[in-house]
């Protein structure tokens, strides 16, 4: 039971806080465009650090209160990390907004390119695993 009832709650908890932005501030819950703003000295900038400092935070007091131990380290090398974030902004960049933009709040909005957005992140991400899997086993971790 547990463990359908933990991603319910972290999948509600996130859908409300997307509507609270939207609702209170009039903003989108991209990520990326929350972090972009933050480090580039918006006029608005105080929402942005606390939300940052929410997904900070929030999963830290999840692991202490609910005692569930911390996943263990990925065992994923340093530069594999590093590639794979400047992919993702290169990505986040020419798709206008990240995966929680559009995933979440877009399709919340019924926006036909962030539909768009998020079958391509998904069908590419579907497609990446098959290949990492499958074709070139044992190449990348």
């Amino acid at each position: 039971m547990f463990a359908y009832t933990t991603p319910l709650i972290g999948g509600l908890l996130i859908g409300a806080a997307s509507v609270a932005l939207m609702f209170l501030l009039g903003r989108i819950a991209g990520i990326a465009g929350i972090v972009w703003g933050a480090i580039s000295a918006q006029p608005d900038n105080l929402w942005r650090w606390l939300f940052i400092v929410g997904l900070v935070v929030g999963p830290v007091l999840y692991h202490l209160l609910a005692g569930v131990p911390n996943p263990p380290p990925s065992p994923l090398p340093w530069w594999q990390a590093v590639a794979g974030g400047l992919l993702v902004g290169f990505g986040v960049r020419m798709g206008s907004g990240c995966t929680s933009g559009h995933g979440v709040c877009g399709i919340g909005r019924l926006s036909p390119r962030s539909l768009a957005a998020t079958c391509t992140f998904m069908a590419t991400g579907i497609a990446a695993v098959y290949v990492i899997r499958h074709l070139l086993p044992g190449v990348l971790v």
